[in-house]
């Protein structure tokens, strides 16, 4: 399912939502420091904003850091909260899948420039396009010296697939999956499914010891027990409350990692940042760039952006002062997204014409990049005069323009209060009235699966990332029957669009599809795009390897690292 941080899109979700939560929460607390680096205010245009900070167009995001010539005896990697469970079927979360994912492996793999490659599966054909059949990696051991069968892969399968599970929601459309041969594997679908084997580079892909899984039982995934994968490392201790320690598995199939051990502790806010600026932990992948703020510029540290799903978005809701799509459309139009990257987010942010980042295009990434510069007559980073009348004319000819204020939902957190005020400001460029509405961050979250929780507003101010790298992971939001369509759009050209894209497996066919959905999203601004949000990597200068993509949490990053130099790294 997700990668991220997790949302609910209609297929990603349901049984996402704590991750999502946990990413909105740490999203939530971004520019406390990014405020004080930016020394800006909401609205502020960008040449006036003060302090250190970036241009939102300097962000070079790369998927890889340089590779890593010397080996590393230790590195000491720093979470953002401790993992309540290391069994991501029960209780997915970002910190237990940095973890885990340089432990257990899955079937395919998402590569660091969010491309999906068999890794598990070594042969993968198509009798027809219905049916899928995995040839599997022969001579994988687990970490307990036992062999990976194919009856292993079908019970870790089976057990993804219950529906009381993390990953259920990623099988809805398997008919049946069988033991066709000895190292293979059969799945039917009821029609034909292009995106399941980007789900199987998730969760739903993990592959585990079903002996030692069902030996463990409800203990499996917790403290004190051992881990049922084959990865390049295995989970040597986990104190509780304290650290989580992985070795270097030596008796490991493939390459070998040049750093022996890695141990984890976590931190938060300052204590984040001081361990860091300490040399007291060697690195973090910051689920926000509130991080990189506080650490831009010190010494001894380096900086990496990668390409990410996530965004930040605005989701009009059902209370109605959005209702009128070309109201939206004037909305979009009006809004100052490079103020608010620049303002709010000391421009780490990067000001985004759709709803769905760059680290999405896992394939025809020519095809989406064009597709995305064109949304920008749609969404502009900073509107001009013209994009201004355009937006005022769209108002006067709306059936439904908003009569009183259009209430804008928000929490405390800096980043919002920018984004809710530049909202506010938009509007009244194009002479409707915004009302912010200040909620606590606790009743914030409820907003996003409640919808009494929302009933007095008229647009949240979101964000929000997807787990797959294909842009049909976001663009099911717009289809009529999902819960996220909160906005009640229907269009059957759309829902036909998104439906057919889902069944066609061809990657250019599929990737013409998804544009044109994209663009019938965007036309009607189901939702309306602000930023998109990089991955963000913070590493000592002495070490190099992971990526800086978004894949770090499903990819074995770990297996990367290493030190910069062919001399090893001290501890």
């Amino acid at each position: 399912m997700q990668l991220k941080l997790q949302h609910q899109p209609s297929r990603e979700g349901p049984r996402a939502r704590a991750a999502a939560r946990h990413r909105r929460a740490v999203l939530t607390g971004l520019v406390a420091v990014l405020a004080l680096a930016a020394a800006g205010c909401a609205g502020a245009p960008a040449n006036e904003t003060a302090g250190k900070g970036h241009k939102a167009a300097d962000l070079d995001l790369k998927p890889r850091t340089a590779a890593a010539k010397g080996p590393v005896n230790k590195a000491r990697w720093l979470l953002e909260d401790e993992p309540a469970s290391l069994d991501l079927d029960t209780q997915g979360s970002s910190a237990g899948r940095i973890v885990l994912t340089n432990v257990c492996e899955r079937l395919y793999q998402l590569r660091p420039d969010m491309s999906v490659k068999p890794w598990l599966v070594t042969k993968e054909s198509r009798p027809d396009d219905t049916t899928l059949v995995l040839g599997l990696r022969k001579g994988v051991t687990f970490h307990d010296g036992s062999k990976m069968t194919a009856d292993d892969v079908l019970w870790s399968l089976k057990r993804h697939a219950d529906p009381d599970m993390e990953q259920g929601d990623e099988f809805e459309n398997v008919k049946k999956m069988t033991k066709s041969g000895a190292h293979e594997i059969t799945v039917t679908f009821k029609e034909p499914d292009a995106l399941f084997t980007k789900a199987l580079a998730g969760d739903a892909g993990l592959v585990y010891n079903r002996e030692q899984v069902e030996k463990a039982g409800k203990d499996f995934g917790t403290a004190g027990q051992e881990d049922a994968c084959s990865g390049p490392y295995r989970l040597a201790d986990w104190k509780s409350g304290d650290s989580i320690t992985i070795e270097r598995h030596e008796g490991y199939w493939g390459k070998k990692p040049l750093t022996r051990e890695v141990s984890f502790r976590w931190a938060a806010d300052s204590a984040l940042v001081n361990a860091l600026t300490t040399g007291a932990a060697d690195g973090v992948y910051a689920e926000s760039p509130n991080t990189a703020a506080a650490l831009d510029g010190k010494k001894g540290l380096g900086q990496h952006y990668g390409p990410s799903t996530s965004t930040l978005t605005l989701i009009p809701t059902e209370r109605g002062g959005l209702a009128d799509p070309q109201v939206r459309r004037a909305l979009s139009l009006a809004l100052d997204r490079e103020g608010v990257a620049e303002s709010g987010y000391g421009g780490m942010v990067e000001p985004w014409a759709s709803n769905v980042g760059s680290g999405a295009w896992g394939y025809e990434k020519s095809v989406f990049a064009k597709a995305q510069k064109k949304l920008g007559e749609l969404a502009p980073a900073s509107p001009d005069a013209q994009d201004i009348a355009r937006a005022k004319k769209l108002v006067k000819g709306a059936a439904k323009a908003p009569t009183e204020p259009v209430v804008i939902g928000t929490d405390a957190s800096q980043g919002r209060t920018v984004v809710a005020n530049a909202v506010r400001a938009a509007l009244q460029r194009i002479g409707l009235k915004g009302q912010i509405k200040t909620v606590p961050t606790a009743q914030f979250e409820e907003f996003y699966s409640s919808p009494e929780s929302r009933a007095d507003i008229d647009v949240l101010v979101g964000d929000w990332y997807i787990s797959k790298s294909d842009p049909l992971g976001f663009y099911d939001n717009g289809l009529s029957t999902s819960s996220n369509n909160w906005v009640g759009f229907k269009d059957k050209s759309y829902d036909a669009s998104v439906n057919k894209a889902k069944r066609t497996l061809d990657d250019k066919k599929r990737a013409r599809l998804a544009v044109a959905a994209q663009g019938e999203f965007a036309e009607s601004a189901v939702w309306i795009p602000v930023a998109q949000v990089p991955s963000v990597l913070v590493l000592q200068d002495e070490l190099t390897g992971p990526p800086a993509s978004m894949a770090y949490l499903y990819y074995p990053w770990a297996a990367d690292l290493g030190a910069l130099h062919k001399r090893a790294k001290k501890d």
